[in-house]
């Protein structure tokens, strides 16, 4: 199975995370797995790639942390902030314009059969 490159994906781990995050909040385990099952195991994001992003992310004020260990288990859960909504639409817009440029260049070649 092809997975994707994390050179590729770099640039929306940040993204990925807060659409995760979008809804309610979470742990790093939690989001690892899902990113995991949502990608049909295409994407496996490292550990530490994830927690730099999350670094990053409360550093930017896009989200914060909490510890929490109701569940017998010390674990601390990232919220996003109503700065990571805005920041999490304006990358969705980005990623728009990219696939839109990427395909150009993928795609206008295959179908009208044109060579470089």
């Amino acid at each position: 199975m092809t997975e994707i490159s994390s050179d590729v994906i770099r640039g929306y781990n940040d993204t990925i995370i807060l659409f995760l995050l979008k809804d309610e909040p979470s742990y790093g385990y939690e989001i690892q797995k899902q990113i995991r099952s949502l990608s049909k195991e295409k994407y496996i994001i490292k550990e530490t790639t994830l927690y730099s992003a999350f670094t990053r992310l409360e550093k930017s004020g896009y989200v914060t942390s909490y510890v929490d260990d109701s569940s017998g288990k010390k674990r601390t859960y990232y919220k996003i902030t109503d700065e990571g909504k805005a920041y999490y639409d304006s990358k969705c817009e980005e990623w728009q314009l990219t696939k839109e440029v990427v395909e150009n260049f993928i795609y206008s070649k295959e179908q009208t059969g044109e060579s470089l």
